[in-house]
């Protein structure tokens, strides 16, 4: 008889496949809220790079994408930015200057009254803020470049020199000695010598006189008026290829006088310095020709010549200076700061080899020695100590510091130029320190030598005149005629690669600062410096060139307001560099990450970042949210950071869509599993339900 009940055995497989589904889909279950878990830590884990990558960016706290810590700096040519002429800074200038020649021409007496008058006011009233000027300066650029600020890049993080090393210094030296080098360079260290500088405690005539010379000679070309240079240049190197401001004058004030620097006050302090360049400039066109001139009559032996030669000469040194000018920064100054280079130091050689070599071998370096060594008696000279110091500070000191800041503009806008990629650190000493030894030997070698010659009876001091002494030297040693020539040629260069630096530099200011001036801007500066210097020859001869220097010097007097300016501001912006602002950082993250760990973990610890609570990490003195901190960043940037932010967000999409596919990657794994465990089993079981019973298919017994 056959079992209307199902058969045991059948009914324990039945049982067993149902625990083994409801154990499958419990695992699978398991399985699933790991791949949950595992995906929601991965998206905890995404979420916090996203907010480290809003730390590292931003976004919430800076209204422009870029954390001010992080700028990387931005050169203006790299802005996008189109220069076009400033007319009224052109048009004024151009006015000015023509009404400053047309009263020259009508009243050469009575302009040259006045000079001199004002030069004595200058001298009388202001030679100590001159003297204090210098000094401030000098120290401001040491702190500058010793510090922090030193290691700042004058352009972009990652940039480099445009000019090698020997070119750069070359043109250093060309642009910012001119023809001074030449003239004073036997001159001065024998007017010292024959009448020792009050205070110096040498007998005239004596070596300790040569050496008390050479130390005040030292003062005036050494590393205090090349301070000057490195202020100026430097400010405008830094603004210009770091903040992207335009390579002016009056870019410096920006955090002075902010967006005002671009309506009159810019103006005014731009018109100033083209004044100022201007007519300084085209009186070193005057001396240079006059210079010229005198050597054309001595070698020659044609005597006096007429205006004739000198308009002549004129004429040549400006066709020269403007075609160098017009061709390029590289191709035109550099070239000849080269030759020039070779040609000077030739000629010094040659001095120092026929001349007294074993005097010259320890004198040289004993002047340097007593520079230092009356240092401090040069610096507390003042005309209060008498009549004589009075007249000799007004005479010398006083005029040297009036004519370096006069010159500033355009030798500090012209350094700029060739700077950029330098750091501030190597930028100071290579402008402070090397031209500072170029003079030292130069100096010493014509100096040396001129004074060597007087103390052996040659009478070089009885020269007719100031410019004869040169050539005096070189008549007492071989080879005279060669020697002059090659000395006049170094003056022509010397003065074509100052007079093209000008033409440049004015040409920058009269165009918003164009890194590039329009070449017609700088022919018109060209011919308008050799106009002057010719109308005033014709109309005055020397005396109107003398009237017009010291009318360049009392113009320096306004402008040490703009040297003290320069200072502030530029040590307000190098104040938020990135550079400072992460060694801020750095500081203050260190302090703290020390003492929590050795609060927390004693001589066994190491740093590690991590985010801490409003106002209490590294950079809780810092408001980043300050838009003058990134604000001008955002006006001049071209993408860089616009690049990095879409991409960081594409990186952050993909991950979220690979985390999104990760969960039916995992379902789908588990259903292709499933009907493998449960392959020729029953309908699926609720959990906790029994089996249930099924009838067997047509014509299959029930039972036995």
């Amino acid at each position: 008889m056959t079992s209307s009940t199902e058969p045991e055995d059948t009914k324990r497989a039945r049982t067993d496949a149902a625990k083994r589904i409801t154990t499958t889909r419990a695992d699978a279950a398991q399985q699933a809220d790991a791949a949950r878990q595992h995906d929601a830590e991965k998206r905890k884990e995404a979420a916090k790079r996203k907010d480290a990558a809003k730390r590292i960016f931003r976004e919430v706290n800076t209204p422009y994408g870029v954390h001010p810590a992080l700028i990387p700096g931005i050169g203006v040519d790299d802005t996008g930015r189109k220069f076009s002429t400033n007319w009224w800074v052109f048009v004024l200038t151009a006015a000015f200057a023509v009404g400053f020649v047309t009263w020259g021409l009508v009243d050469t007496v009575g302009m040259g009254t006045f000079a001199r008058t004002a030069l004595d006011g200058v001298s009388t009233g202001f030679g100590w803020l001159f003297s204090l000027l210098t000094i401030v300066v000098f120290f401001f650029m040491l702190i500058v470049s010793i510090g922090q600020r030193g290691r700042i890049v004058l352009g972009s993080d990652d940039e480099k020199p445009e000019f090698s090393t020997v070119s750069w210094v070359a043109m250093l030296f060309s642009a910012g000695m001119g023809i001074g080098l030449l003239f004073y360079g036997p001159y001065e260290p024998l007017v010292y010598f024959l009448d020792p500088p009050s205070g110096m405690n040498a007998d005239p005539g004596t070596r300790d006189a040569m050496l008390a010379a050479m130390a005040q000679t030292m003062f005036h070309w050494g590393p205090l008026a090349w301070a000057y240079y490195a202020l100026v240049g430097g400010a405008i190197a830094y603004v210009a290829y770091r903040r992207a401001r335009s390579p002016l004058i009056s870019s410096i004030f920006d955090p002075i006088f902010s967006q005002k620097t671009r309506g009159p006050i810019g103006a005014v302090i731009d018109i100033f310095a083209i004044i100022v360049t201007l007519f300084g400039t085209a009186v070193s066109l005057g001396i240079g020709a006059l210079q010229i001139a005198r050597g054309v009559e001595i070698v020659g032996g044609i005597g006096p010549v007429g205006n004739g030669l000198i308009i002549g000469i004129i004429a040549v040194l400006t066709c020269a200076f403007i075609l160098s000018a017009v061709s390029g920064v590289k191709r035109g100054i550099r070239v000849l700061s080269n030759i020039n280079m070779l040609m000077v130091a030739i000629l010094a050689a040659f001095v120092f080899i026929v001349g007294p070599t074993l005097f010259l071998l320890n004198f040289i370096p004993s002047s340097g020695v007593a520079f230092f060594h009356d240092l401090a008696t040069m610096l507390q000279r003042s005309p209060v100590d008498g009549p004589e110091t009075a007249e000799f500070m007004k005479t010398w000191t006083t005029y040297y510091w009036a004519w370096w800041v006069s010159w500033t503009p355009f030798v500090g806008m012209f350094i700029a130029k060739i700077s950029r990629g330098r750091t501030i650190r190597q930028f100071t000493f290579v402008v402070m320190v090397v031209p500072s030894i170029v003079c030292l030997i130069w100096f010493g070698i014509f100096g040396g030598t001129s004074m060597r010659m007087e103390e052996a009876g040659l009478n070089i001091a009885g020269a007719e005149d100031s410019q004869d002494i040169l050539f005096s030297v070189l008549g007492n040693l071989p080879l005279p005629l060669v020697t002059s020539v090659v000395a006049m040629i170094s003056v022509v260069i010397f003065f074509v690669t100052s007079a093209d630096s000008a033409s440049i530099v004015m040409g920058q200011m009269s165009q918003h600062g164009k890194p590039e001036p329009s070449k017609w801007v700088t022919i018109t500066w060209g011919i308008a410096l050799a106009s002057i210097a010719t109308t005033l020859l014709l109309a005055g001869g020397r005396d109107a060139l003398t009237a017009l220097q010291a009318l360049v010097t009392v113009s320096a007097l306004p402008f040490t307001l703009v040297i003290i300016g320069i200072m502030i501001a530029w040590w307000r912006d190098l104040s938020t560099d990135p550079l400072v602002l992460r060694n801020r950082f750095a500081e203050v993250a260190i302090e703290q990450g020390i003492k929590r760990g050795i609060e927390e973990h004693g001589d066994d610890f190491v740093f590690e970042a991590h985010a801490t609570a409003p106002d209490e990490g590294a950079g809780a003195w810092l408001d980043t949210e300050n838009p003058e901190l990134t604000e001008w960043y955002d006006d001049a940037r071209t993408g860089q950071i616009e690049v990095i932010l879409a991409q960081r967000d594409a990186d952050e999409k993909a991950e979220q869509a690979a985390l999104e596919a990760a969960e039916p990657e995992t379902v789908a794994a588990l259903e292709a599993a499933e009907p493998q465990l449960t392959e020729g089993a029953e309908p699926r079981l609720t959990e906790g339900a029994e089996p249930q019973s099924s009838s067997p298919a047509d014509g299959e017994p029930r039972g036995a």
